[in-house]
């Protein structure tokens, strides 16, 4: 509550120095602070509030029913006795006395001046401060300070309106208290995700990554034996979208799912989508037209999750297509908005939905055309994916008329192509330059303690003849024989016994004669903010479990390459280094 009187007169508070008014002008200014009627006796009866009114120089002349309330004196043991300074705590008196003289530069002595000073310059004030009861107990207040004047703009006293404050300073506390225990929640939340989705695809790992290597070996499986194997494959691959769709929606729910912004190449991602769904679409006798990729269209968008979105309606689009259906995906561009935008489209020609199903789209766990299916699904995949591209700036919708198909869109605002980056076409040539068997043999290290995923990575790399795989159970170990052995390449798993792999590499990093190696990420750990802390802890790359077998194997060739080109430029720095002058002149 606030009272402004504004008047043409400025005047001081009155300091021990000033003249006090003799004893008439004392009685006209007293009469006028107190004069009867209505509005003193809303006042003086006021309990809501404590409204306090002082002299010019600051002692009390009226003390309301809600100051007594409030402070726990009576109107008598104050009025013409102390000024509201002395029921103030003194410390914070003192405080905000050099507080005003620093911000108004000028001195200003502790006390009621403390109090009063802005309002005598007609400057708006409202503080918060502790009051003392006269029992000794504190309260927090907030006040609000006016200066009382005649016509003329005269100083005759103040008025203070105080409020307690105590309700509002426990819920503030109360919030705050529930705002950590949340903070923690989610801590415990975040942490819980990780070690279960670590704990969900250790297993996994080995059950899909030794049905690849029967799916592939020599001599190859049985017509019975590859049935089993692709109902192995089928199911474990299911079970890794379910634990990534449950993992993904628990992480956006919680506020805690990171996202990697970057300018994007679209027609890179798309080619990548092309080539990881085609296979699934010909197996199905499903047709897919894909847009011409002349034209480059750059977005800002996280270019895994961009994946995963398209990845998702694409794969509706073929399960719950027709018998030798057809899918196109097109782009459309508008340039009317600022900035311009792109859709990218995925027409099918399945059954479409009624407009009673549409309204259900992007609910969870709403499996919609399951009927005309037999396939699996979470009902959670289009959840993921509106809060996905929303994340992302983006919008997601689709049209669809029932018997004649569905379009499926994702919107993502335009950007300028980047300067220097390294497209998908270029990491294409770099993974497809294989390492001649022929050539000198090259070492990996594999620091992992779980014996399935270790035999896993063994039988993997024995089929090639040109590396050789050595193995340690622990980070401790892993060091040394690092050191000992000096590999091209190190593959290393984040959960080990004693030091974890982050704290290994930190070490490799630090040894001159180590910290040349490049250290791949084999891990479990698959949650988003858990790969940015390793890839910002200075993995060269991070692979998660469970192992794709192709991915695997063209990381192993990328790191290779690296370590190849890396050595044959420290040779040559070498080389030049040692050479006599007169050779180089």
């Amino acid at each position: 509550m606030e009272i402004a009187i504004i008047s043409k007169k400025r005047s001081s508070v009155p300091t021990k120095h000033s003249t006090h008014p003799d004893g008439q002008t004392k009685k006209l200014h007293r009469e006028a602070l107190l004069k009867t009627g209505a509005l003193q006796t809303a006042i003086l009866t006021s309990s809501n509030f404590s409204i306090i009114a002082t002299d010019e120089k600051g002692i009390i002349q009226l003390f309301n029913v809600g100051a007594e309330r409030m402070f726990g004196y009576r109107a008598d043991e104050v009025v013409n006795k102390i000024t509201p300074s002395d029921i103030h705590d003194p410390q914070e008196v003192i405080m905000r006395a050099q507080a005003l003289s620093l911000e108004l530069d000028t001195h200003i002595e502790p006390g009621f001046q403390a109090l009063a000073f802005k309002a005598s310059r007609e400057i708006e004030d409202i503080y918060e401060l502790t009051h003392i009861r006269k029992d000794g107990s504190r309260f927090p207040a907030i006040v609000s300070v006016t200066g009382l004047r005649t016509d003329d703009g005269e100083i005759i006293g103040y008025l203070l309106i105080s409020s307690d404050n105590s309700v509002r300073k426990k819920v503030e506390v109360e919030l705050q208290r529930a705002m950590t225990e949340a903070e923690r929640a989610n801590h415990a939340k975040s942490d819980f995700l990780s070690s279960m989705s670590h704990e969900l695809r250790t297993p996994l790992s080995a059950i899909l990554g030794f049905a690849q290597l029967m799916e592939s070996g020599s001599p190859p499986p049985t017509f019975s034996q590859k049935r089993s194997i692709d109902q192995i494959l089928k199911a474990g691959w299911y079970l890794l979208d379910l634990i990534n769709e449950i993992l993904d929606l628990a992480l956006i729910e919680s506020g805690k799912l990171a996202l990697s912004m970057e300018t994007m190449s679209l027609n890179d991602v798309m080619r990548e989508c092309q080539t990881m769904i085609e296979t699934q679409a010909h197996t199905r006798g499903i047709r897919m037209t894909f847009p011409s990729l002349q034209t480059q269209y750059f977005v800002k968008a996280d270019r895994t999750r961009v994946k995963q979105v398209l990845i998702n309606l694409l794969s509706n689009a073929i399960k719950y297509n027709k018998v030798a259906g057809s899918v196109d995906i097109y782009y459309e561009v508008d340039n009317s908005t600022n900035p311009a935008n792109i859709r990218v489209c995925i027409r099918d020609t399945g059954e479409g939905l009624t407009t009673e199903k549409m309204s259900q789209l992007f609910q969870p766990f709403n499996r919609l055309g399951k009927e005309a299916s037999d396939e699996q699904g979470t009902g959670i995949g289009l959840v993921v994916s509106k809060q996905l591209v929303e994340l992302m700036k983006g919008k997601i919708g689709m049209e669809s008329s029932a018997g004649v198909g569905s379009v499926f869109w994702v919107e993502l605002d335009l950007t300028a192509e980047p300067h220097h980056s390294l497209s998908a076409s270029d990491l294409e040539t770099l993974t497809d330059t294989q390492i001649s068997a022929a050539g000198p043999s090259r070492t990996v290290l594999y620091v992992e303690d779980n014996p399935a995923n270790l035999m896993l990575v063994e039988d993997l790399i024995a089929r090639r003849s040109d590396i050789q795989l050595l193995s340690a159970r622990d980070g401790i170990c892993g060091v040394a024989m690092a050191r000992a052995t000096l590999p091209d390449a190190i593959l290393m798993d984040i959960n080990l016994p004693g030091i974890s792999g982050i704290e290994a590499l930190k070490i490799l990093q630090s040894d001159p004669t180590t910290s040349h190696i490049p250290v791949v990420a084999l891990s479990a750990n698959a949650i988003p903010r858990d790969i940015e802390k390793g890839l910002a802890a200075g993995f060269f790359l991070y692979l998660t479990k469970p192992i794709n077998v192709k991915e695997f194997m063209d990381s192993l060739d990328l790191v290779l390459k690296f370590a190849e080109t890396q050595a044959s430029h420290n040779q040559a720095a070498q080389t030049l280094s040692s050479a006599p002058m007169d050779k180089l002149l």
